[in-house]
């Protein structure tokens, strides 16, 4: 038995060092793995990337896309709870606002509302919005109007504002 122990002590001592080597050899493998996988990553987010450009461009070609901003007007104080925008009768866009989004846009910010495709000639854009008054009172506005689509890309800014802003508390204007 003692013979049985002395041979396992030996093939326990002399195999250590390999033991070493074979986990080190193993820690340059993961490190270099692991260098592979975050260049693959990013070889994938890059491709991503180009990919939702072009679908962008096969999906809204220059010539036809419109695009919509929403912001509202400085120093208006009121709560917007929804938009909605129809163009040519037809419902574009639906958005309802979460705090952190209006107080981006009461601190100056602009919503991109909505991308599309339109013919040239003209158009109707009809916009409601939804919301409250300091007071509590809802209220709800709408307006239309008409725009001209040309052959370059078209950008519409609509600006909200509340009723005590005066006649025009919907304004949309070219960008």
């Amino acid at each position: 038995m003692s013979s049985l122990l002395r041979n396992s002590l030996l093939l326990v001592l002399a195999g250590s060092p390999m033991l070493g080597a074979a986990q080190d050899l193993s820690g340059d493998s993961m490190r270099s793995l692991d260098g592979q996988v975050q260049e693959i990553k990013s070889d994938v987010l890059s491709i991503a990337s180009e990919l939702n450009t072009l679908e962008e461009r096969l999906l809204f070609p220059s010539h036809t896309q419109i695009s919509l901003f929403v912001s509202i007007a400085e120093n208006d104080e009121f709560r917007l709870d929804a938009v909605q925008v129809e163009i040519n009768g037809e419902l574009a866009t639906h958005h309802i606002y979460s705090f952190k989004e209006l107080d981006a846009l009461q601190n100056g910010g602009v919503q991109k509302i909505y991308t599309g495709n339109l013919t040239t000639g003209d158009h109707q854009l009809s916009v409601t919005m939804i919301g409250k008054l300091k007071n509590g009172k809802e209220f709800n506005e709408s307006g239309s109007f008409v725009f001209t689509k040309g052959v370059k890309p078209k950008v519409l800014g609509i600006t909200l504002a509340g009723p005590g802003f005066g006649t025009d508390r919907i304004q949309v204007r070219d960008w």
